[in-house]
């Protein structure tokens, strides 16, 4: 190990955003000023929920929601990157991941409000289009050929992680860990010139255990899972990760998705996808988009297995896994 790296210390910084916390830890000397760049990071993250958040009629993305069909709105250029992002891997996945199911979100009680049977059978009733064929872009200029409720849940989080590193970047961190409620990137070595290790969780309402070790350099992982956050319906738990045919939470899915790719908006986007595809189909988009993806399928008695794709998983999907972004 060399001088400079033992004279580093580690920092570990965090705070509030979208209903959860993000986190960065990163080596640097022992006289670094940390205030300045906690301060960037929690406004970096705190633009994205301005603008992307459908918890706040004041957003961005609200602004859309709102305007009537036809017409063009223009939306700050973060927020435009995303919804182009969200149409692409939309058109992708043949609709698994569709950021226009903000009405189905909202009624089944995963948004500001509270579930209700009417908005249940509105949501599950509508006739659907997938938000890339009704949402056009003009540059960073958004409209509506038809009716739609736009949600960004599945990929605000992971870009929110990505602006974390940019901004790491933007005060001269190139090494670092940051991370938004599970949705992790790692950026370059830890001082020790080994890669940044991150636990892919087991499926486990009750507890938080590792499922396997990732070792990451220059990547990001997302994982959807079906464990965390869920509605029960007449005594059966359903997962808040909807189905677009359905306009309703999936109903068989895998337990989770784990998901490496090059930014955290990708592998968060991906990650839903595939939980809606599932391991049959959802293993062979991975394979046509060179993807890296641990699917966790849950048997009738509970028990795990693991179906690994890709060059990371597909060998030894519950061991430690190594990844170089691309």
């Amino acid at each position: 190990m060399s001088k400079m790296s033992t004279e580093r210390v580690k920092v570990a910084l965090n705070g509030p955003t979208m209903g959860t916390r993000w986190s960065a830890l990163f080596f640097t000397e022992p006289e670094f000023d940390k205030a300045p760049v906690r301060a960037a990071l929690q406004g970096a993250v705190d633009e994205v929920d301005r603008q992307m958040s459908t918890w706040n009629a004041g957003s961005d993305l609200m602004r859309v929601n709102a305007a009537p069909v036809g017409e063009w709105v223009a939306v700050p250029a973060q927020l435009s990157a995303v919804l182009r992002l969200g149409l692409e891997i939309g058109r992708a996945s043949g609709g698994a991941f569709d950021i226009g199911m903000g009405d189905a979100v909202t009624a089944w009680g995963f948004g500001p409000g509270d579930a209700t049977s009417a908005g249940i059978c509105a949501a599950m009733q509508t006739a659907r289009r997938p938000a890339h064929k009704v949402l056009e872009s003009d540059g960073d200029r958004f409209r509506k050929a038809a009716p739609i409720a736009l949600d960004l849940n599945g990929i605000a989080k992971g870009y929110g992680v990505d602006r974390l590193a940019e901004t790491l970047r933007d005060h001269g961190i190139a090494d670092a860990l940051v991370g938004i409620d599970g949705e992790m990137r790692a950026m370059g070595l830890r001082p020790d010139g080994e890669a940044w290790t991150i636990a892919v969780e087991a499926p486990d309402a009750k507890r938080r255990t590792p499922h396997s070790i990732l070792a990451l350099q220059h990547a990001a992982v997302a994982t959807s899972g079906d464990y965390r956050h869920w509605v029960e319906v007449q005594g059966r738990r359903l997962s808040h990760t909807m189905d677009p045919r359905r306009g309703a939470p999936l109903i068989a899915s895998p337990a989770s998705v784990t998901v490496v790719a090059r930014t955290c908006a990708e592998a968060d986007a991906w990650a839903t996808a595939l939980m809606v595809l599932g391991p049959d189909k959802g293993a062979e988009l991975t394979r046509k988009q060179r993807l890296d993806a641990l699917f966790l399928v849950r048997n009738d008695i509970g028990n795990v297995r693991s179906v690994g794709v890709g060059r990371l998983f597909s060998e030894k999907p519950a061991a430690i896994a190594s990844a170089e972004g691309k």
